[in-house]
């Protein structure tokens, strides 16, 4: 079984990167298992299509415009994630990812287990370090990614 944890973001627009900044705390606190890898998939593009259709389980890291208090965070599963991307609340990044999972559910290769964590921006403007509410999140979000790979792997990670 192969878990792809996909983190997407630009890292030079504040909040806009939280993906990003997640899965760096991911790899500080929780290193990836055997069947998990952690990917840095920028502000995606179509050559991430290939490691998409490639993985049993997909978890997509990124801010969404969900209608919370900034700093907000939420997961969605499944058929769920797929509602919340087809409405017009959606992630950042709506297009590249609706487009690959597409893709990827037109050649049958979809991810059996998807989910989405998102967190609610609060600015999407220059910087190089998210807000203080959205790096108040990241913890948590964290541990949002950990729970659904638990859940699809079972137990293995240890705080440190």
């Amino acid at each position: 079984m192969h878990t792809l944890v996909l983190a997407i973001g630009n890292t030079l627009l504040s909040d806009e990167g939280v993906g990003i900044h997640v899965l760096e705390y991911l790899r500080a606190h929780h290193p990836a298992p055997t069947g998990v890898e952690y990917l840095d998939g920028g502000t995606l593009s179509f050559t991430l299509a290939a490691s998409i259709e490639e993985a049993d389980n997909l978890i997509v890291i990124d801010a969404a415009r969900m209608g919370a208090e900034p700093g907000a965070v939420k997961q969605f599963v499944d058929e769920e994630m797929d509602r919340f991307l087809g409405t017009s609340k959606r992630s950042v990044h709506e297009v590249g990812l609706i487009d690959l999972l597409t893709a990827a559910r037109l050649t049958r290769r979809l991810p059996a287990h998807r989910g989405l964590v998102g967190v609610e921006p609060e600015k999407l403007d220059w910087g190089e370090r998210p807000t203080e509410r959205i790096a108040r999140a990241i913890p948590q979000a964290a541990a949002m990614v950990v729970g659904l790979i638990t859940a699809w792997h079972g137990p293995y990670i240890k705080n440190s």
